[in-house]
């Protein structure tokens, strides 16, 4: 029956198709669906029936062209019916969010954990509170409208290989390959979550997703998401695709080198943008912590001289970084997210002053740098995108399907 297959993917395409042009452009009718994607207006009349009964797509008020005939039908992304799960495994603790199609946040849950050196334990809090949130939204008694959850992504904190779900490694929790996306399964088995699509990637790389599917600029492309905590890490898109190499470990820029002979890296090489401009590297002896981290806000807050010099510096690195990622990707924008933005303008000034002075020299205009939209949910809100963003894109599925057959290779 391959010819079944065929058609059945064809179909599945053509309904996602649908879907993100409707997110990329509200408001279009049928008959400019036709035309953008060059379908017939049988097909997509037909299609956007469907999408329309599953709580995809919505009508809005009818649009008066003037022209003589039915009025035109804008159509939008349904933001009532379907939800999305995204949870951040952090290094301090757990977040759990429930969006809708547009990226708006229904529900946020922060979980602490019992040892986070365990990430068994931790793994099995976050899929709870996800199963929780699930029921929940299910009942419409409690939630104001039953919702059907599409799928669910969940942000590490290390190098991810998604295929496999496998995380490789955290060095800031300490885990190194654990079987993630097997432990949430057996986690979900037997509940409404059982059987639905469960994405898992590196946290700067879902925060990316977030910008690239939720944001109002969702037509950034290419578009870098700088996530900078106690390390440092990128997701990069280009051309609709999120580049994360081939084990992975695409977008490590914490590992960087920005200083010949710098400081000494806790990958063992010196000069890294982890070992330069991460938190990490901030809190000096101190062992990375919220609190500890609070403290070093406060000093920079107070004006203390040594710390907000400390914060310039690393600032100035920063800048460097953006340089080298500009004329690495040449992207339209660059977002900064992560803890470190809790620094203002004492670290994200030095960035912006000495990318103008490269900009200038070089006598180009350099890419847009802003920060996050999502500000402390970013990796769980990207987490959802993720799952949208593999829902919605059937060949990506497919091609993930058959590396997983094929071992992973």
């Amino acid at each position: 029956m391959p010819v079944t297959g065929d058609q059945q993917l064809l179909k599945q395409l053509n309904r996602m198709a649908l879907v993100r042009q409707v997110s990329t452009q509200p408001g279009l009718s049928r008959a400019a669906l036709a035309d953008v994607l060059q379908l017939t207006k049988s097909t997509v009349s037909l299609l956007v029936r469907e999408l329309m009964d599953e709580g995809w797509l919505a009508e809005s008020e009818l649009l008066v062209t003037g022209e003589v005939g039915r009025r035109a039908t804008p159509l939008h992304l349904d933001p009532d019916r379907l939800a999305l799960l995204g949870a951040d495994v952090g290094v301090d603790e757990a977040r759990v969010v429930a969006t809708n199609l547009l990226g708006e946040v229904l529900e946020s849950r922060v979980i602490g954990y019992e040892d986070v050196h365990d990430p068994a334990s931790c793994i099995r809090l976050v899929a709870l509170e996800m199963i929780r949130l699930a029921c929940e939204l299910a009942e419409p008694a409690r939630s104001g409208v039953a919702r059907r959850v599409l799928g669910a992504g969940v942000g590490l904190h290390g190098a991810v290989d998604e295929t496999l779900g496998i995380l490789r490694h955290a060095p800031h929790l300490g885990w190194r390959n654990v079987d993630a996306a097997g432990q949430f399964h057996a986690h979900l088995a037997r509940t409404l979550l059982d059987g639905l699509p469960l994405c898992i990637q590196n946290e700067a790389n879902v925060a990316a997703l977030a910008e690239f599917e939720f944001s109002r600029q969702s037509s950034t492309d290419p578009l870098i998401y700088l996530s900078i905590g106690y390390g440092v890490g990128a997701g990069v898109i280009v051309s609709d695709r999120l580049l994360t190499g081939m084990s992975g470990f695409g977008g490590e820029v914490g590992h960087a080198i920005l200083q010949a002979d710098g400081p000494r890296c806790s990958c063992g090489r010196r000069g890294c943008a982890d070992a330069l401009i991460g938190l990490s590297s901030l809190l000096g002896d101190e062992r990375p912590s919220y609190a500890a981290l609070e403290r070093l806000f406060r000093r920079v807050a107070d004006g203390e001289a040594a710390t907000c010099a400390a914060v310039e510096a690393a600032g100035r690195q920063l800048g460097v970084l953006l340089n080298n990622l500009w004329a690495s990707f040449d992207p339209m924008a660059i977002v900064i997210g992560g803890p470190a933005l809790q620094l203002g303008e004492s670290f994200i000034g030095p960035a912006r002053r000495v990318l103008d002075g490269y900009s200038l020299a070089a006598e180009l205009t350099p890419p847009q740098i802003r920060t996050s939209h999502f500000g402390a949910d970013a990796v769980a809100v990207g987490a959802a995108a993720l799952a949208l963003y593999r829902v919605t894109r059937p060949l990506d599925q497919q091609s993930l399907a058959r590396r997983v057959e094929r071992g992973g290779s």
